[in-house]
């Protein structure tokens, strides 16, 4: 085979190899976008973190005023949920959760100087310590979309661990 060709095949190859990404991508579908408007409203709450997305609900932890505090977002409403009863002028979020109901948020909080777990119920506006067996000082927090169980990265004798508890 002489130079002249084997020229066209190595173009053929590249142009194979230009267009093939753009085939796969049309394959594949629309790409993700942003949601645009949401997406202000809640830079417009302040800086945040630790997003936890389930269902129709977005909870976070957002800064305000020097303080962080949860927030609960019904998507469908594009518009804060209030919480009453779960934040404490006294106590750090660090984690947070929520099931795919928004009923359930579990927390990882910091409170008088001790890390603790807390499942707040929306629909009794209340709190409910969780305990862990063994102790130890829980870091972050996921909760199943039913509710019904959360993972808990918690740390024991300086090593991370992954506890599941049944929520009843």
């Amino acid at each position: 085979m002489t130079a002249g060709a084997r020229r066209p095949m190595q173009g053929a190859a590249v142009a194979v190899t230009a267009v093939l990404p753009v085939l796969l991508a049309g394959c594949l579908g629309p790409l993700p976008q942003p949601l645009v408007g949401l997406n202000q409203r809640l830079e417009a709450a302040g800086p945040a973190r630790g997003p936890s997305l389930a269902g129709d609900w977005l909870a976070l932890i957002v800064s305000q005023g020097g303080r962080d505090r949860v927030q609960l977002v019904d998507l469908q409403r594009q518009q804060p949920v209030p919480l009453p009863g779960l934040e404490r002028p006294d106590a750090q979020p660090l984690s947070v959760a929520v099931d795919g109901r928004g009923e359930r948020l579990a927390l990882v909080r910091q409170l008088e100087g001790r890390t603790e777990l807390v499942l707040y119920r929306r629909n009794l506006m209340a709190l409910q310590p969780v305990p862990l067996q063994p102790p130890g000082v829980p870091r972050r927090v996921a909760l199943r979309a039913d509710g019904r169980e959360l993972a808990v990265e918690v740390s024991r004798q300086g090593q991370w661990q992954v506890d599941l508890i049944a929520v009843p």
